[in-house]
């Protein structure tokens, strides 16, 4: 008689098999894009006197399915889940959609949109990305510290040179670091700022634009580089991990490939043994 197994798996299996399941996967990536579009959709007045209740009701119903989904996969994984940073993602995300929320905390009630960056943890993409940008904070914390140097420096000289003549861009230190962000993101640059500063100091253009060089152009860029970098240690990593993954099996096989041949060989040995004793 043959037994299915399949009925004698527990139900912690059955359940880890669900979650992990590419469909089950799928169905909660495109229930959270659906609640993202509601949620855009509660912003306009004329939508929510449409049909305000059924978006409300379909977004309690949405909450009630993440919930039954997260006690699924901590039922499933155990401890496991707790150790898993995306798992404690995903459940910090949910909680704070559970906050009760009134006119005093309208605040919570608009982080229910955090609910998308669930689409995170569970695009691998998405998440490999994040991972890059995780791995990459120490060189781009270096470069913030080099990027502050750099305002600073200019934001001194700016603030001495011209700071009498237009106090209201580099009247202080801190008007200045403001007018000189202005500057490097190219917002009005030219004919806003550096035009009619180079009416009194015609040689002011020099100054600003070995900013824009060092501070767009040089210091941002770097910020590209590491990441761009970072993402491929991490893949390197992820590479070098599976080739030992495939040399480990390897090596496994061959060693019950050996086990098998010295059975077969014992085997034959007892075989020929045999032979000759029935022989005699």
């Amino acid at each position: 008689m043959i037994v299915n197994m399949t009925e004698c798996q527990p139900l912690k299996y059955k359940i880890n098999q669900l979650v992990d399941h590419s469909f089950f996967k799928k169905f909660i990536m495109g229930l959270i894009i659906v609640n993202a579009v509601i949620l855009g959709l509660e912003t306009s007045p004329k939508v929510m006197e449409l049909v305000g209740r059924e978006l409300q009701l379909f977004d309690q119903v949405v909450i009630v399915i993440f919930c039954i989904e997260l006690g699924l996969r901590v039922y499933a994984k155990g401890l496991q889940f707790f150790r898993d940073p995306w798992g404690i993602f995903d459940l910090m995300v949910v909680a704070i959609t559970l906050v009760p929320s009134n006119e005093a905390l309208t605040v919570l009630r608009a982080l229910r949109v955090v609910r998308v960056f669930r689409l995170v943890s569970t695009i691998p993409r998405l998440r490999r990305i994040v991972a890059a940008l995780l791995h990459a904070v120490p060189g781009v914390g270096a470069i913030i510290v080099l990027l502050l140097i750099v305002f600073y420096v200019f934001s001194v000289i700016t603030t001495k040179t011209f700071g009498k003549n237009f106090p209201d861009w580099f009247g202080s230190l801190g008007d200045s670091m403001f007018t000189l962000f202005q500057i490097m993101t190219l917002e009005s640059w030219s004919m806003g700022i550096v035009r009619p500063v180079m009416e009194i100091y015609p040689w002011a253009w020099v100054l600003f634009v070995a900013f824009i060089v060092l501070s767009s152009f040089t210091v941002l860029n770097l910020f590209i580089a590491i990441i761009i970098d970072s993402m491929q240690t991490l893949n390197e990593r992820k590479q070098n991990d599976e080739i030992g993954e495939m040399e480990v099996d390897k090596i496994y096989a061959v060693e019950e490939y050996n086990k098998e041949l010295q059975i077969i060989r014992r085997e034959i040995e007892d075989l020929k043994r045999l032979i000759i004793k029935q022989s005699r």
